[in-house]
């Protein structure tokens, strides 16, 4: 087999079981994604965008191609990292983040779950299962990490926060709300996230939301990205991990069938979008960020945490 679109050895083979060399699958790729963030009005010219970054293949090519996109811009682009506190992962997975950014002289900003909550996830995790609070890893991890991205791109004045997750990533996000009965949660998908404007929120866009992992991990190593498969210690007691395995094994025996569900979920999200719209969004009243109740979920977890991390119970 050759490339479609030459004759030289295709690096990628689509569903449809045409070929692409390194070449036209950049072309092919990076015009997916163009395609993506105009459609969809992802980013517009002059805004200042913030990548969400992990230190994983996904954000770093994503950081890569905005980078190469936003040439007269450039200025207007960042990237923040998020170190949670794992030890033997996350300082593993920044190195090559921390390289990338100086060789190409993106700003990167840097926050710890140690400085800004006063724990690491580690410790939390220490403290939920020997005080059994029964909190699982992901779930701190997703609402701090995620509190912490919003807060921090609104004090920084950018106007979007760019994330690197592809479609395989939102096919496992649908169908896990769709098992577990949360169409509000459904409601807030999509290339761009979130129900209505907040000005308490940075808007989160998914440039490479159409591109599939396979897509993302070929475009990354032909640009140069270091690709490590290293995965976090708690991803075995993570619910995405089954639902991630089970759709690739449907996707294996039905290709397609992860296109098909995000193709789908598309048709329907402007539905979901009207229905819950109408939800108005309040303030924690504890930290004044958007909240949908009373307390906002980072300050539910922190006012458990808050008794071990003062002494007032013994961990």
């Amino acid at each position: 087999m050759v490339c479609g679109e030459c004759e030289n050895r295709p690096v990628y083979i689509s569903l449809s079981g045409r070929g692409l060399c390194s070449k036209h699958f950049k072309k092919y790729f990076e015009a997916k994604v163009i395609r993506t963030i105009k459609n969809h009005s992802l980013i517009e010219y002059g805004e200042k965008v913030l990548v969400a970054c992990s230190g994983g293949k996904d954000s770093t090519a994503l950081l890569s191609f905005l980078w190469r996109l936003m040439k007269n811009k450039r200025e207007n682009l960042a990237a923040m990292a998020v170190d949670e506190g794992i030890i033997g992962y996350r300082d593993l997975k920044l190195n090559g983040l921390v390289k990338f950014c100086r060789e190409k002289n993106i700003p990167l900003h840097t926050y710890s779950f140690k400085e800004q909550y006063g724990f690491t996830l580690d410790e939390a995790v220490k403290i939920s299962k020997e005080n059994k609070l029964n909190i699982k890893p992901c779930y701190i991890c997703g609402v701090l990490r995620r509190n912490l991205i919003n807060t921090c791109a609104r004090k920084l004045g950018f106007s979007k926060v760019a994330t690197g997750h592809n479609l395989d990533d939102e096919a496992q996000t649908i169908l896990m709300n769709h098992l577990r009965g949360n169409p509000s949660l459904l409601a807030r998908l999509g290339p761009k996230t979130g129900i209505v404007e907040d000005e308490g929120f940075v808007q989160r866009v998914k440039p490479f939301y159409f591109c599939t992992e396979k897509e993302d991990t070929i475009y990354a190593i032909l640009t140069g990205i270091e690709v490590d498969f290293v995965e976090c210690p708690y991803h075995v007691e993570n619910y995405r991990l089954e639902v991630r395995d089970f759709l690739n094994r449907l996707e294996s025996i039905i290709p397609g069938v992860k296109q098909g569900l995000v193709n789908n979920f598309l048709k329907i999200l402007p539905l979901l979008k009207r229905e819950y719209s109408a939800h108005s969004i309040g303030c924690c009243k504890v930290c004044g960020s958007p909240s949908a109740g009373e307390v906002c979920r980072a300050c539910m977890i922190m006012e458990k945490m808050k008794p071990f991390l003062t002494g007032e119970l013994k961990a």
